[in-house]
């Protein structure tokens, strides 16, 4: 069965075609800096391996490029559409009514909708994979794997917020965390690595969106992202945590619209609020130039995870390993130098010339005497969205 995985992001598309169940990955790619100047499309498989600058302007684009890319006549994978059997959708925010892995159909499409609001850098590209994918493979099921699935075991006292009973019973306003396919498959692996499960683990997710999962024994128990995906770490372009007194202040006393204020700390806030850059990679090279102001971000961005850290090794009464996971988390060794510097009273030691390896596979970068583990496992999305999309149709 060949399974084609669109994992839409807020400014990016990767995907993999993947041959199940035997997990073959037949060709891979990623489309990034979408709606930005000069997009990257990188593409892989056995036969060609290319990056070019390509204009998307918007994740329509990116998904019928991704969808040329598969059927060219030189470097494509597939003769037709016909050979696609199901795709499998990353959708970050499924609410109370998805808790698991489902086929999509209208009804589905329209909850992912209603859904706009509380993930909008993200129901919506994902929303607009499902529809664009419906179009162009018109044979193949369309399946969605929701981000919020995992943290459906965060135990009542994490997941409720202290408001009034009837709001939370009438409209489920609670934690609902994300990137929980990514935390779901970094845990298991490191699980794996470690040869055991009775783990305590902090997952941190470094990429344009960030959070941190806090998973015992393979379940989640605590996680930085809530109801929606604004909240915990500083990210590309949102600004994590802040004070709910600021929001009123820009409404009540600035004269910004709810609407504008929402803009705001989603998409002009984080990194490129603080910097005028959301590429973390531009923000490191200025800060190495002596850029103050990138140099402060910075120590402000990995403050933030250092203090998730702290939380949640008190939440779980213990910790054996912290992992480092996405493109952030699995490429800047600036970043995880700086998080894990002076955190020797939770046992926390790191291996500075392990931390500057470069490598995809799993790796150790912490001190032999290091009483904690720092791990750097390589996400895999896709793999783990395939898995589930085939044990569905199976």
């Amino acid at each position: 069965m060949k399974i084609l995985v669109i994992n839409s992001g807020s400014s990016s598309i990767k995907f993999q075609l993947i041959q199940m169940p035997v997990k073959q990955v037949v060709c891979s790619g990623m489309i990034e800096r979408i709606g930005l100047e000069n997009s990257k499309v990188h593409f892989k498989s056995d036969e060609n391996i290319f990056e070019e600058i390509y204009d998307v302007p918007n994740h329509q684009i990116g998904i019928e490029k991704i969808a040329a890319l598969l059927l060219d006549k030189k470097s494509g994978v597939i003769q037709n559409t016909d050979e696609i059997d199901a795709i499998g959708h990353r959708v970050v925010h499924g609410g109370s009514a998805f808790s698991k892995t489902t086929l999509i159909d209208k009804d589905v499409k329209d909850k992912i909708k209603e859904l706009f609001e509380l993930a909008p850098l993200h129901n919506p590209p994902n929303f607009t994979g499902i529809e664009v994918s419906e179009k162009i493979f018109p044979k193949a099921k369309q399946i969605a794997v929701f981000d919020t699935a995992f943290h459906q075991t965060i135990p009542e006292v994490a997941h409720r917020y202290a408001i009034p009973n009837k709001i939370f019973e009438e409209n489920q306003i609670r934690v609902y965390g994300f990137h929980g396919t990514s935390h779901k498959y970094v845990s298991e692996k490191t699980n794996a690595y470690l040869n055991k499960t009775n783990t305590k683990i902090i997952t941190i997710h470094l990429g344009n969106g960030c959070s941190m999962t806090a998973i015992e024994n393979g379940k989640s128990v605590e996680t930085s992202l809530g109801f929606g995906t604004m909240n915990g770490l500083i990210m590309g372009t949102r600004s994590g945590d802040i004070d709910q007194s600021v929001i009123f202040y820009l409404v009540k006393s600035l004269g910004y619209t709810i609407d504008e204020v929402s803009t705001i700390l989603q998409k002009e806030s984080g990194m490129l609020g603080l910097t005028g850059f959301s590429d973390l990679r531009e923000i490191e090279d200025e800060a190495e130039k002596g850029n103050k102001v990138c140099q402060l971000a910075l120590q402000m961005n990995t403050y933030r995870i250092k203090k998730y850290i702290g939380a949640y090794a008190t939440a779980m009464n213990g910790l054996d390993a912290i992992v480092f996971t996405a493109g952030i988390g699995e490429n800047s060794d600036i970043i995880r130098k700086m998080v894990c510097d002076n955190m020797d009273f939770l046992g926390l030691e790191l291996d500075n010339e392990k931390n500057k390896i470069r490598s995809k596979d799993i790796r150790e970068i912490n001190t032999v005497t290091s009483k904690v583990k720092i791990l750097v496992v390589p996400t895999n999305e896709e793999i783990e969205i395939a898995k589930q999309s085939y044990k569905l149709l199976n």
